[in-house]
This record gives C-alpha cells, sequence and structure tokens, in this order.
C-alpha cells in the first residue's frame, strides 16, 4: 500500500515535544495523529462536523482504535497519512489509516467509530443507522467503494 492509493491523505511534521528518550515518537502520538487526519478527512468530506453533529443530537462516537508499529518516526519528519473509509455497517464506520515517510510505510492502523443517537431517555447514546447521504457522499469520496456500501 502507497500513499497514493489512498483517496485523502494528510500531512503532517513530527514536533520536538511528540518524540520520547529514544528519539522517535511516543507510541500514544500515532493516535493522536489518526485523529487529526481524520478530522481532515471528514472535514474535506463536506460531512457534518463534530459541532454539527452533537447539535443536531447524533454523534460518531470512537469505538476501537489499534496501532501496528512497523517503523519508527523521528523529530521534524514529514509525514503522510492516508485515510480510507474501509467498511460502513448498520451503526459503524471502519477507517483503516497508514502512515508513511517519503513514501516508506511506517505506522499502520485502524478506527472503528458507531453513530449513535444522544438524546435519548436516560442520557446513554445508543447507535443508530448511518445516514443514507453518509454513505453515498464516502462512495463518492473514495477511491475504492468500502464494504458495505450500497
Amino acid at each position: 500500500m502507497a500513499v497514493e492509493d489512498f483517496a485523502f491523505s494528510h500531512a503532517l511534521r513530527v514536533r520536538w515535544s511528540e518524540v520520547d528518550m529514544q528519539a522517535i515518537v511516543f507510541n500514544g502520538n500515532y493516535l493522536n495523529y489518526f485523529d487529526v487526519a481524520f478530522t481532515e478527512y471528514w472535514r474535506a468530506t463536506g460531512l457534518p462536523n463534530a459541532l454539527m453533529q452533537a447539535a443536531e443530537g447524533k454523534e460518531l462516537f470512537a469505538r476501537k482504535s489499534s496501532v501496528e508499529y512497523l517503523a519508527p518516526a523521528r523529530f521534524d519528519d514529514l509525514l503522510d497519512i492516508g485515510v480510507r473509509c474501509h467498511r460502513i455497517g448498520q451503526s459503524s464506520m471502519q477507517f483503516v489509516l497508514e502512515i508513511f515517510r517519503n513514501g516508506q510505510h511506517l505506522i499502520s492502523g485502524e478506527l472503528v467509530y458507531v453513530y449513535a443517537d444522544t438524546q435519548l431517555p436516560g442520557g446513554t447514546p445508543k447507535g443508530v443507522p448511518v445516514p443514507s447521504l453518509w454513505r453515498e457522499t464516502i462512495h463518492r469520496f473514495e477511491k475504492i467503494k468500502p464494504l458495505g456500501v450500497n
């Protein structure tokens, strides 16, 4: 997989405060990088942002995240973070993210979000179907049709 295989990528430069005593990016920072890239992916689709979703009473909630470390990034590296919607289920969405430096694949990851109604009695969010407009928008945005998109 190469960054060119993604419909969307976000460039990010490693800052000094993000490296550890081994002079490599501290492992937990990769989830921050994924979050930044996912936010920019979502912005690029034109779908409702987190504030708009909250106002509507239905939001995406993180359900799962994973990181696979292949090679380290270091201070001042310019990274390209590819984001792709891999699957859209009934109420969940799975995103694949990969981090590259000069074409070298460094990190792989996954983010799973659940679309939930936040205005139910009792205050506990409950998963609801992903809107068809979201499915259609993501399908058009992606180079490869996500699984679960009709």
